[in-house]
C-alpha cells in the first residue's frame, strides 16, 4: 500500500495533537511525518506510533524543503491563509481546520459522511475545508433526516465546551473551578472568555454581528447550506457551558412532511458515525461524559413535537475536538486517497 507524507501545521495545539492520535488509531498509512508550529514550539517533540519527532518551524520555505502530500491546517486562520496556499502549491493537498477557506465558492467544505462527492474539487486550489465543529455533528444527523423526509428548517441551541477555545480556555476554566474550592473565585478574572465560565453559561462565542447574530451562530447557518447544498432555514444560538470538553445540542427539525419518531430513530441507527442513546426511562440520553475521546456523534431524546408533526425534536452530544476537527480532518484524508487510488 502506498504510504503518504504528513504535515500538521499546529502540531503541538489540542487539534494538532489529536490529530496524530487518530491517524494512530486509524492506521493511517503515513509515511513521513513533519509536524510544524511556530518558531516558539520549534525543536519540542510529539510523540506518534511510539516514535518521537523533533517540531520545525513554519515557514514559507519549509513545503518546498520536505515532500508532502497531505498537510492538516490547525493553527489559526491567519497562518493557513498565508501558509495553506504555499503548502498547496507544493503539491501537497491541504485539508485546513479554521474557518478561513470555508465559505470561498471553489474550495470544498467537506463532511465525507454528507458531501464526500465534493472532495473531487480540491483540484481547484489544493485545498479542503473543514467546517465548525458545532456544524459538522449537526450535518451528520441532518443529512439522512433529509434524504428520508426533506428539511425546511433547522433551530439549534448549543452547548459548547470550553476546549472549544482551544488549551487556554479548558486551563480558564480549570483554575476557576480550582479557586471556587478554594473560595477565591471572586479572584478569577476571564481573559478567553467575556465572563467567568465556571458554574455560569455565556451566551456569547465569537463577535456579534450586525443582525445580532454572532460569528459562530452564523457558521452554523451558511456552513449548514453549503455542506448539504441546500439553502434551508437555519438558526443558531450558541452557548459557551462550564464543560471541559465535547460539545452538545439540541436541535428542533422542521420537515416537508409528517415524520414518525420511531422511524427517524430507525433512520439514524443505521447512519454512519451516528451512535443513538435513546432510553430515557432508563435515563440514558447523550452526555459529553459519554461522547468525550470517541469518533462518533451521540443522539438522543428523539421525539416528535407535541403540536406538529412535522416537527422532530432530538439531542445529541460529540466530541468536538475530535468529531469536530481531527477526526473529521482525517477522514477527508481518507476519501482523498480513496479518490487517489
Amino acid at each position: 500500500m502506498r504510504k503518504f507524507n504528513i504535515a500538521v501545521v499546529g502540531a503541538t495545539g489540542a487539534v494538532g495533537e489529536e490529530i496524530f492520535n487518530v491517524l494512530a488509531e486509524v492506521d493511517f498509512p503515513v509515511g513521513e511525518v513533519l509536524p510544524l508550529a511556530s518558531a516558539k514550539s520549534a525543536g519540542s517533540k510529539i510523540e506518534f506510533k511510539g516514535k518521537n519527532y523533533k517540531v520545525v518551524e513554519l515557514t514559507e520555505s519549509v513545503f518546498d524543503e520536505h515532500e508532502v502530500d497531505i498537510a492538516f491546517f490547525s493553527a489559526g486562520g491567519s497562518v493557513s491563509a498565508k501558509f495553506a496556499p504555499l503548502a498547496a502549491a507544493s503539491g501537497a493537498v491541504v485539508i485546513d481546520n479554521t474557518s478561513h477557506f470555508r465559505m470561498d465558492a471553489d474550495i470544498p467544505l467537506v463532511v465525507p459522511e454528507c458531501n464526500p462527492e465534493d472532495i473531487k474539487l480540491w483540484k481547484n486550489r489544493g485545498i479542503i475545508a473543514n467546517p465548525n465543529c458545532s456544524t459538522i455533528q449537526m450535518v451528520q444527523i441532518l443529512k439522512p433526516l433529509d434524504d428520508a423526509y426533506g428539511i425546511n428548517r433547522v433551530d439549534v441551541s448549543t452547548y459548547q465546551a470550553a476546549s472549544g477555545a482551544g488549551k487556554e480556555g479548558m486551563e480558564e476554566l480549570v483554575v476557576q473551578l480550582q479557586k471556587f474550592f478554594e473560595f477565591k473565585l471572586d479572584e478569577c478574572e476571564p481573559k478567553v472568555f467575556a465572563h467567568r465560565l465556571a458554574l455560569n453559561v455565556i451566551p456569547h462565542i465569537d463577535v456579534f454581528l450586525d443582525n445580532d447574530y454572532t460569528k459562530e451562530e452564523m457558521k452554523m447557518v451558511n456552513e449548514t447550506q453549503k455542506i448539504l447544498h441546500k439553502n434551508m432555514e437555519v438558526s443558531a444560538t450558541c452557548v459557551r457551558v462550564p464543560v471541559l470538553r465535547s460539545h452538545s445540542e439540541a436541535i428542533t427539525i422542521h420537515f416537508d412532511r409528517d415524520v414518525d419518531a420511531a422511524a427517524a430513530r430507525e433512520i439514524l441507527r443505521k447512519a454512519p458515525s451516528i451512535v443513538v442513546v435513546d432510553e430515557p426511562a432508563n435515563k440514558k440520553y447523550p452526555m459529553p461524559i459519554i461522547s468525550s475521546d470517541t469518533n462518533e456523534t451521540y443522539v438522543g431524546r428523539i421525539r416528535r413535537d407535541n403540536y406538529r408533526h412535522n416537527v422532530l425534536h432530538l439531542w445529541c452530544s460529540a466530541d468536538q475536538i475530535r468529531v469536530g476537527a481531527a477526526t473529521n480532518a482525517v477522514r477527508i484524508a481518507q476519501k482523498w486517497i480513496e479518490g487517489q487510488e
